[in-house]
């Protein structure tokens, strides 16, 4: 789940409704906000090692994505800063993540399918969250808008739907796969940032994603 599906998309419209510059600009604001990502699973995880139930988790990891986001909204850094900001921040948080027990969890639910609206769902509410945020966009300016569509739909409905059905040690191991996923959009943006207005959107986003995929490689060489 670490690969961009949301924030890409939004990085790309606002290439082609505002302009390369202000595309640039809001992938400075995503790739930091790859450390809100990664701080809403830190804090999903603490809370869902202690027993918290997974409204109240899910709870905890919006409002220390929500504390991120402001921090880093406060902050205005080049390029080679935030990047080398967002790779320390990950590796400090993948140490500082708690472990999952080896033991089943008890208090897990039998495993269910999801409902046949599941997956439909899913899809609006994605489809809506970056049309939503690319309209707003000139409001917000590009920095912000960059920081705010890092928010982990995706991951956030995964890890819901399996703390219910499986229990907080599924939970907590899947946040674990997405926080070592976050190299790739980590490495997507990075790329973005530095090659798009030299090489356009098209070229920009070739190059992007092809180091998003290296980086993913990597990662899953390494686990």
């Amino acid at each position: 789940m670490g690969i961009p599906f949301t924030s890409a998309p939004i990085a790309f419209f606002l290439a082609l409704d505002h302009g390369i510059s202000f595309a640039a600009s809001a992938s400075v604001g995503i790739l930091l906000g790859t450390i809100s990502q990664a701080i809403f699973c830190l804090a999903y995880s603490f809370s869902a090692s202690r027993g918290v139930r997974w409204l109240a988790s899910f709870g905890f990891g919006c409002v220390g994505f929500a504390a991120s986001t402001v921090v880093l909204h406060l902050l205005s850094v080049p390029l080679f800063s935030a990047s080398l900001a967002t790779l320390i921040a990950l590796v400090v948080v993948l140490f500082l993540v708690p472990h999952t027990p080896e033991k089943s969890d008890e208090s897990a639910s039998p495993a269910t399918l999801p409902p046949r609206w599941d997956i439909p769902t899913r899809m609006v509410v994605a489809t809506v969250f970056v049309v939503l945020l690319t309209a707003v966009a000139p409001v917000l300016g590009a920095y912000l808008s960059g920081l705010l569509s890092s928010f982990p739909l995706f991951g956030a409905v995964l890890v819901v739907f399996v703390h219910r059905s499986e229990g907080a040690t599924s939970a907590m191991k899947l946040l674990g796969g997405l926080l070592f996923g976050l190299f790739a959009p980590a490495g997507f943006f990075m790329a973005l940032c530095a090659l798009i207005e030299a090489l356009g959107i098209g070229l920009g986003f070739a190059a992007a994603s092809a180091t998003a995929l290296v980086a993913q490689g990597i990662t899953l060489g390494m686990l």
